[in-house]
């Protein structure tokens, strides 16, 4: 089959979590026989048009016309993506299947799978309401509008977690039978080789324990909950360090927190950091950290585990379907600093249990969250949607129109006609 999916980010991109699930995904779905091509947002540095790893990648430039606001912005980007993808099909492209990743690209999504009447396929990262807790203002109530939408034009739903497909459910009213369940995954060798020596110096001195985040510091990520168990760590012990790593628009409150508790001595924060230095940084630290409010699954997670350093993550989301408590990771509830500082000092004191569940979890990794099985439970999504759509009435006709063209031009190549 031949996809045409949607994203709004893909590498160079990288904004949150999606364009490291559609980029390993994608590469994946071509090694399992069918033909990609991802519509996307332009990076700076990137071609408009170009052949990487099997995956034909088309980005698509935002309009010289200054949106008002957020929203119209994201909508000018959707036209822009309906222009690519039409030029593709006007010079002869046939797609088989549309899949569309999040909000941001239904209005694409949704125009094509009309235009075409080719079925779409939309996978639900994560929801407005639970980002926010709630919706409280008119933005909120047009993006949850906007993902009711993608669940209702899609001919299936893909969430990565028990926990998102309760979710829509229950935002949404999306039949049960419609959704399928599809973990995200990771890949170990990304996390494996030798570190530079000295690299972890740069960091933290080579007698404190390194506790490291990162992800988007933002109120979901709960690193305000993270900076607030730190004197109790640093009661019992004193020589940790903490690495920060990310942007967002929490930063500056962040620091101020750690200046008011008298511990940003004992932060660092990195800032945006490349995925070189994010991997080297996983392999030195002692104590991976993501003390999540909000978590649809926590991919941050899988890389940890991948990198063979033990992890910690809040009883949330889809987090707490991968880590199963002093098994393969801890495990505390969210939101509560005293409870976050005890299972960060569980693992700093107790350096046997620290290498368990590193062990344990790369184990898991390899066996359950790799790519190639992630691709072939896709491609069995695909293959059902398919199948149901030839016996659609939508099939039916496209069936017919392929055949009569098939025919109109079998006749010019024989007759010139």
């Amino acid at each position: 089959m031949h996809i045409l999916t949607f994203s709004p980010e893909y590498p160079p991109l990288q904004v949150g979590g999606l364009a490291r699930h559609v980029k390993p995904l994608s590469e994946a779905l071509v090694k399992e026989g069918h033909k990609v091509t991802v519509i996307t947002q332009m990076a700076t540095g990137a071609l408009k048009e170009e052949m990487k790893n099997g995956i034909e990648i088309i980005r698509v430039k935002h309009p010289l016309v200054n949106a008002p606001d957020f929203a119209s912005s994201i909508l000018q980007i959707n036209f822009e993506m309906v222009q690519a993808a039409g030029s593709l099909i006007l010079k002869g492209r046939h797609f088989d299947l549309i899949h569309g990743h999040d909000w941001l690209v239904i209005m694409a999504a949704r125009t094509l799978k009309h235009q075409l009447k080719v079925p779409l396929i939309m996978t639900i990262h994560a929801t407005e309401h639970g980002r926010n807790h709630g919706i409280y203002n008119d933005l909120q109530r047009y993006i949850n509008d906007l993902e009711w939408l993608s669940c209702y034009e899609a001919w299936r739903v893909i969430v990565c977690s028990n926990y998102m497909k309760r979710e829509i459910q229950y935002l949404f009213q999306v039949p049960e039978d419609k959704i399928d369940i599809i973990e995200n995954g990771v890949e170990p060798e990304d996390f494996s080789g030798d570190v530079l020596e000295g690299f972890r110096e740069n960091y933290a001195h080579p007698d404190e324990k390194m506790v490291f985040f990162v992800g988007r510091l933002v109120q979901e990520k709960g690193v305000q909950v993270l900076i607030e168990s730190i004197p109790e760590i640093l009661f019992h012990n004193p020589q940790t360090k903490f690495v920060i790593a990310g942007k967002g628009p929490k930063m500056d409150e962040l620091k101020d927190q750690a200046t008011r508790l008298g511990v940003y001595d004992r932060c660092y924060f990195t800032g945006f950091i490349d995925d070189k230095t994010r991997n080297n940084l996983y392999r030195v630290c002692d104590l991976a950290v993501f003390p999540s409010l909000y978590e649809p699954f926590g991919i941050v997670a899988l890389e940890a585990m991948a990198a063979k350093v033990p992890v910690l993550v809040t009883n949330v989301g889809g987090m707490a379907e991968i880590v199963e408590d002093g098994v393969d990771g801890i495990k505390v509830h969210p939101g509560s600093p005293h409870e976050l500082a005890q299972g960060i000092l569980r693992v700093l004191k107790n350096p046997e249990l620290g290498k368990k569940i590193q062990e344990n979890g790369f184990k898991k990794v390899k066996e359950k969250y790799n790519w190639p099985g992630i691709a072939k439970k896709t491609n069995k999504v695909y293959q059902r949607v398919y199948d149901e759509y030839l016996e659609s009435d939508w099939g039916e006709e496209i069936t017919g129109i392929n055949m009569v063209n098939e025919k109109v031009e079998y006749r010019y190549q024989t007759t010139g006609k």
